[in-house]
């Protein structure tokens, strides 16, 4: 089961509150695990500006804004750009199956402090991270439901309705969702 560049829709009842209504684009899966990042979960406490000072990076006027997010749980002190395919990338850049790309240097916070950079942009600070089998064991144990990863939705500036619109393209109503699993 080849997992790159689908959303994982977390189901209602997720034991987890760290990723309740969490939505997650998996940016990489192999036999040796997966990593991805939340898209849908923004930071209280740390904004774009706020993370540019912090850095020490100077903000133009032209200056992008772009929101910060909660990426995961694992290493929560590292950044991830994930991005469209339209900035020039080096070898810091990793390709992310569906059309995406994914950059962790300061260069392209640079760039968006002060107004370039890709044209579409997501920030998260840390990651969601999973061993060998252990996402594919939570998929058959029904904790996720698993996407198509349309772009306007990853980056949608409207946070707070990417998890119903995420179960939306695949046809679920999500008061229809039940929080226990059952196998018939």
């Amino acid at each position: 089961m080849e997992l790159g560049g689908k959303l994982l829709i977390a189901m209602p009842g997720m034991g987890d509150p760290r990723f309740d209504r969490s939505v997650i684009l998996i940016c990489a899966h192999s036999g040796d695990g997966a990593m991805g990042l939340i898209v849908n979960k923004p930071t209280s406490d740390l904004n774009f500006s706020g993370l540019l000072d912090r850095l020490d990076i100077s903000r133009s006027p032209e200056g992008r804004d772009i929101r910060v997010h909660f990426g995961g749980p694992v290493e929560r002190g590292r950044g991830f750009v994930l991005h469209s395919t339209d900035y020039p990338h080096g070898p810091s850049t990793m390709s992310v199956p569906g059309g995406y790309m994914m950059t962790a240097t300061l260069d392209i916070l640079e760039a968006l402090a002060i107004g370039d950079g890709p044209q579409a942009a997501l920030l998260a600070l840390g990651y969601s991270g999973w061993g060998p089998g252990q996402l594919e064991d939570e998929i058959l144990r029904n904790d996720w439901l698993l996407a198509d990863a349309p772009a306007d939705l990853v980056f949608s500036v409207d946070d707070g309705t990417k998890w119903v619109k995420a179960l939306k393209t695949l046809g679920i109503d999500p008061l229809t969702l039940s929080a226990t699993a059952g196998r018939a």
